[in-house]
């Protein structure tokens, strides 16, 4: 039994789907943040394009519109950690093209996709998280980001939680409705969007690619592919690069007011924010069933849904008891080192695809999407070789039209 996030179910219906196109120049594939993000630059750049918007479903109805809404910089584990993992000159582009992301966001109409400047807030689970986490501080500084260090009283008493080792609270950041997000970008692209549509193969021919579907062709000069985790099942040359991985998530009935701002632990394996109309949103605990949490399911699972709750009771224990509302899933794609990754579509050398977010695309997609528009347009983007797909493709490794030549970066 497929789920629905609190998200899905607070939205108004969307409008039927489009009549299918014959012919566009430009068809995005992915009704997500990444590709609505797309159709809107798209727009943004050339006004006159014919593109139109391809889901499978309704607009967000995959990851896109079921995670917690967080809009944060940099990755979803902290900036001592991306400086280790990446190097820290790599970690100042993560948090430079981030922080563009963000400011992305914010220029659009916060009414519109209900964003929140509430901020978040790193919470440590461990002393040893706490010494990364103060750490972390003068780095942000240095970063330009606002944020300060509070200790284990200050933190768990600022939040409204408990038991927590200390907390990296970051001022920039903030939250919003991810699916009145992904419904705002379509509205605003001028595409043509052909919802509860699946898209079965792409095929190329000497005018471009014959996007098939479940309800006829389009016949398309260029592709944007951009379904995350999905794409290895259109595009299997793909599995390379994106692997599915599911995550949960549950909401409260409404609680007291408390935890003013989203929090994440655990190195990003727990999340957990407040709704406006106070409701609280708890996810993560993948860490704790690897195994089971690969794949397409759609469906929750008893031992990790209770430990969300268990999460709940140990760190914000005010709220109980409480009431869980509604529990649901949705499918990530990952890459194999954590950071986004743009390519030409394979078989398709003038398309791209865009994928692997890692948990992490409200941080990276609308930024993301403008840098795969520039790349179709033949314009340079400062970041285009930060999410090149050779950096992990692996020395002389081939797919279907992308032969990487050289070490991995």
């Amino acid at each position: 039994m497929s789920t629905t996030s609190l998200w899905q179910a607070d939205t108004p219906a969307a409008p039927p789907p489009a009549q299918l196109p014959d012919a566009v120049d430009i068809a995005v594939v992915g009704g997500g943040v990444a590709g609505c993000a797309a159709a809107y630059w798209l727009r943004q750049h050339a006004p006159d394009l014919r593109v139109a918007l391809v889901e499978r479903g309704a607009l967000a109805s995959g990851a896109s519109g079921r995670n917690a809404g967080f809009l944060l910089q940099g990755t979803a584990a902290d900036v001592v950690q991306a400086v280790e993992e990446y190097g820290e000159d790599i970690a100042r582009r993560i948090w430079a093209f981030t922080q563009e992301n963000q400011r992305l966001v914010e220029a659009l109409p916060a009414g519109a996709i209900r964003r929140e400047a509430v901020g978040s807030a790193i919470a440590a689970a461990s002393p040893d998280d706490a010494n990364r986490l103060e750490r972390g501080a003068d780095l942000l500084a240095d970063l330009g980001t606002n944020a300060r260090y509070l200790d284990a009283a200050a933190a768990n008493r600022t939040l409204g939680t408990a038991r927590f080792a200390g907390a990296l609270l970051v001022d920039d950041d903030g939250a919003l409705d991810p699916v009145r997000l992904v419904r705002y970008l379509a509205s605003e692209s001028g595409a043509t969007l052909v919802t509860h549509t699946p898209v079965e193969a792409l095929e190329a021919d000497r005018r471009g690619t014959l996007v098939h579907t479940a309800r006829g062709t389009i016949r398309a000069e260029r592709v944007v592919l951009a379904l995350n985790a999905y794409a290895p099942l259109l595009v299997p040359d793909l599995t390379l690069f994106v692997r599915p991985v599911r995550a949960q998530m549950l909401a409260t009935a409404p609680v007291a007011p408390t935890l003013m701002r989203p929090v994440y632990s655990h190195e990003g394996y727990y999340y957990v924010r407040r709704h406006a109309d106070g409701r609280l949103l708890v996810g993560g605990a993948r860490h704790l069933h690897r195994d089971e949490e690969v794949g397409y399911e759609d469906a929750t699972t008893p031992a990790l849904q209770a430990d969300l709750e268990a999460y709940l009771a140990e760190h914000v224990p005010a709220v109980l008891p409480v009431q869980v509302e509604r529990r649901w899933s949705g499918t990530m794609g990952f890459s194999p080192d954590g950071l986004p990754l743009v390519g030409a579509l394979p078989g398709h050398p003038e398309s791209r695809w865009c994928g692997g977010f890692t948990g992490h695309g409200m941080g990276f997609a609308v930024r993301l999407a403008r840098l795969v528009v520039c790349e179709m347009m033949g314009e340079d983007d400062a970041y285009a070789d930060l999410f090149a797909w050779e950096r992990v493709a692996g020395p002389g490794s081939q797919v279907a039209g992308l032969d990487t030549v050289g070490p991995a970066t």
